[in-house]
């Protein structure tokens, strides 16, 4: 797909030259790999699925179950995952009803959540006064942390300003919403949520949470599930059902979306639709190890990362319909696809001629099939070396750095 960058058109001879210097500097500002890229709503504007898409009709759903009669074993690992599990009514987190009473204080700003066998009530006071509302959607498995919602009289979605943590096992203050010196109690307590925000929020959480541009909070599905990522699949198990009662294979074309049929680079922004693509976070002004989270920007960071490569993608080191693999040895062979094991391995895209042939201190050369070279240091638990924890303050948690490289001691974060 052509990609096109659209400047204004210069007036004069002068403009001209300026136009020219800003796209020179434009250009030569960006990796290469940035043109190969979309940020996710350039992704949404152009024509067929993109994660976070609204649907047109809530009938257009079957729904995880009816996925299920043909995609068991998937469905069913799938259902388990944080993504799926990431989107809940606070009354069902599991965090809340485990910490019964979490407390947060900052100057005479006191903070609390409550949690009794119904409801979890979340209270703000400032020695005078007192503000109390009931916590509605919680979102976050709490691996890292989980963040709430809450609703007023009038309808609309507020944030609280605090946030569970699991390393801190209580809560503190929202990633990027703390107030040392709030104007009155109701800042310090929340931060308003608008209906676009509050769109984008509930798309990257649940699945079918917008039907024509409406946002749909009684009909949507909890989670991260099958029809998040292939769209909406009543009319692909329709055309399954019909195709398996005619006894043929066929189905109607474009009936659901495969994400594994997608190139390197539109794979990764598939990815980053909810978890920043490189332009989404170029965009945004995030800076520094905040950065992190952004796994899609990290990766494409990498050197090895060049124009892409269907092996250094998201999918090729996590099935999203598995468990998220936190050994640092199960990604030694995704590693080892690309690099040259060890000093003496046979390469089998190398001919048995040229094998025969060569001298073993030469045999760790990278072949057309294996670019990378041999560590000299190790094979195995490449990722503990190659993509270093990085703490994010906000966040009181270590991410991994999708950044791959070489990681030195006491050097400055990467950006």
């Amino acid at each position: 797909m052509k990609r096109i960058l659209f400047l204004a058109k210069p007036s004069s001879f002068g403009g001209v030259w300026w136009f020219r210097a800003c796209l020179v500097l434009l250009l030569s500002a960006q990796p290469p790999s940035a043109f190969a890229q979309l940020s996710t709503s350039d992704h949404l504007a152009e024509p067929g699925f993109w994660p976070t898409q609204p649907g047109t009709s809530r009938s257009e759903y079957a729904g995880s179950n009816a996925c299920a009669s043909c995609h068991a074993a998937k469905v069913a690992s799938q259902k388990t995952t944080p993504m799926a599990q990431n989107a809940m009514h606070a009354d069902d987190s599991g965090i809340l009803h485990s910490h019964p009473e979490m407390k947060f204080a900052i100057g005479n700003y006191r903070y609390e959540i409550k949690t009794d066998a119904k409801h979890s009530v979340y209270k703000v006071s400032n020695g005078g006064q007192t503000a109390m509302a009931t916590l509605l959607w919680a979102f976050g498995v709490g691996r890292a942390a989980q963040s709430y919602l809450f609703k007023k009289d009038d309808g609309n979605f507020y944030e609280a300003r605090v946030t569970f943590f699991d390393t801190l096992k209580t809560i503190d203050f929202t990633p990027a919403r703390a107030l040392t010196s709030p104007k009155d109690l109701e800042e310090a307590m929340y931060r308003p949520v608008g209906a676009a925000e509050i769109t984008r929020c509930f798309g990257c959480h649940t699945t079918a949470s917008t039907i024509s541009e409406r946002f749909d909070e009684q009909n949507l599905m909890l989670g991260v599930t099958c029809e998040a990522c292939h769209g909406a699949g009543a009319r692909h198990v329709a055309s399954a059902q019909a195709s398996a009662l005619a006894g043929v294979a066929d189905e109607a074309p474009g009936a659901i979306f495969n994400p594994a049929r997608l190139g390197p680079a539109d794979s990764v922004d598939f990815c980053g639709a909810c978890h920043s693509t490189w332009w989404d976070t170029k965009l945004s002004g995030m800076k520094g190890v905040t950065t992190t989270r952004s796994q899609p920007y990290r990766l494409e960071e990498s050197k090895c990362w060049g124009k892409g490569d269907a092996r250094l993608t998201c999918m090729a080191c996590h099935d999203p319909h598995q468990q998220l693999q936190t050994e640092a040895s199960a990604y030694d062979a995704v590693c080892l696809s690309c690099h040259v094991k060890s000093r003496g391995e046979k390469i089998a895209d190398r001919p048995d001629e040229d094998r025969r042939n060569e001298d073993r201190r030469n045999e760790d050369r990278p072949g057309k099939d294996h670019l990378g070279k041999a560590c000299p240091t190790n094979t195995q638990n490449c990722v503990s070396c190659h993509m270093e924890r990085v703490y994010v303050p906000e966040m009181h948690y270590k991410f991994t750095d999708h950044r791959i490289r070489i990681v030195r001691p006491n050097e400055a974060f990467p950006e």
